[in-house]
């Protein structure tokens, strides 16, 4: 890739969405020979050729949902860390089993590395981001449900506990503050939000 940012899109709609030949090309093109996958699910380490097991990955994927509906909801690019971060919604839908249709949203992270012989970006690891209620429904469509009364009941919890053990945070608060953190405290957060404050206005100028 010579625009990362602007062509992933493309490259993860061919991973995806394409038949096997053009699949297979566009790991080979887009992917280094040792580049690393990680999924909830499933996960290669790194190795000389272990973008091998991506293409069964990829594979297994295909054979499974042979049609899966799939848009970019948004990519953000770190340059300065060769990281693009891709929100993803699909669709997954396995044909062995009818009417059975999975909507799931996540996020692609994906490290690059650059080729200094022609300037161009390979992938050389993708890192599959779900949420719990997310990938869940691979195996178990209804599970989400799940998944949230448990969310509910630990956010419960978490009230509670903070409230029955509020005497806790008065004293952590109170040796805070005869310690004397909170004047140095105060200064230092000043200084950082003039800092972000400057530099924002650099930026902006």
């Amino acid at each position: 890739m010579e625009d990362p940012a602007k062509e992933i899109s493309g490259v993860i709609h061919l991973l995806t969405q394409s038949p096997p030949s053009i699949q297979r090309e566009t790991i080979n093109t887009y992917f280094t020979v040792d580049a690393e996958f990680t999924h909830p699910f499933c996960r290669t380490g790194r190795w000389e050729h272990s973008r091998f097991l991506i293409h069964a990955i990829y594979r297994w994927y295909k054979i499974m949902s042979p049609k899966i509906e799939l848009s970019i909801n948004s990519v953000a690019y770190d340059e300065a860390n060769l990281l693009l971060y891709v929100n993803i919604s699909q669709v997954f839908s396995i044909w062995i089993v009818p009417f059975y249709r999975a909507p799931v949203t996540l996020t692609s992270v994906l490290k690059l590395r650059r080729n200094r012989g022609n300037d161009k970006y390979y992938i050389a690891s993708q890192n599959d981001l779900y949420q719990v209620d997310e990938f869940v429904k691979f195996v178990m469509p209804p599970g989400w449900i799940l998944v949230w009364l448990w969310h509910f009941w630990a956010t419960f919890f978490c009230l509670l506990g903070a409230f029955v053990l509020q005497p806790i945070t008065w004293v952590e608060q109170r040796v805070w503050e005869e310690g004397g953190n909170k004047r140095r405290g105060r200064n230092n957060g000043q200084g950082l939000v003039h800092g972000i404050e400057l530099r924002n206005l650099e930026r902006k100028g």
